[in-house]
């Protein structure tokens, strides 16, 4: 039976809410590359998750002597209340240029999955010793528990470093991915995406150490 007990402990565990990094890509070309002024931009429609990311990546940031800003200390509120075309977002790639950025940050939610874990033990085959009664014993639960499958959200989460200083003003720097799985609270599920994407930049040298 413990190792029933164990399994479902797991199962509960999962289905709190974590941050996993999927993904790590740097670009060969930047080995030694170090942005020194840096805009942050959250895209997403949900103003509050927006403001609370830039808001803590720059504060990160700020404390590794980087100088960080905010999307909305920089750019006009119409650029991200409205849809932009390529010309307008080179206008804008230029602006940056002349205020003296670098580099750009942007993170992006890419989809999501939903999914079900089983609530129930599972087969192994030294059940096959206990026979029926066993079986039934520890799965009779299904008929009587409403929640017996309780579906949750996993999130895709997409950031990217883009260097505004190259002749290719869309060279990537470096991009990281991120399931963010059953999300309960904002503020507290972002400042856990943050540290994930602070350790990814850490690990890739993009950014100074921590003092």
């Amino acid at each position: 039976m413990v190792k029933y007990g164990y399994i479902i402990l797991i199962l509960l565990f999962v289905s709190c809410h974590t941050t996993k990094t999927t993904q790590s890509y740097k670009n060969k070309h930047y080995q030694n590359y170090h942005p020194t002024k840096i805009l942050i931009l959250g895209v997403t429609p949900n103003l509050e998750a927006k403001t609370i990311y830039e808001s803590e990546l720059k504060k990160a940031l700020t404390k590794r002597n980087m100088e960080a800003f905010e999307a909305s200390e920089v750019l006009s509120p119409s650029f991200s209340a409205n849809k932009q075309g390529e010309i307008a977002i080179e206008e804008e790639v230029k602006n940056l240029k002349t205020l003296g950025f670098d580099a750009i940050i942007m993170a992006a939610i890419k989809g999501f999955d939903e999914k079900i874990p089983f609530g129930g033990a599972i087969f192994k085959l030294d059940d096959s010793f206990y026979g029926f009664e066993n079986y039934y014993f520890l799965n009779q639960d299904i008929y009587y528990n409403r929640d017996y499958y309780n579906k949750y959200k996993v999130f895709h989460l997409e950031v990217s470093l883009y260097n505004l200083t190259s002749k290719n003003e869309k060279a990537l720097v470096w991009i990281g991915t991120y399931d963010i799985v059953n999300p309960q609270k904002i503020k507290e599920t972002i400042k856990k995406c943050v540290r994930k994407i602070l350790k990814s930049l850490d690990k890739e040298d993009l950014i100074n150490e921590s003092y």
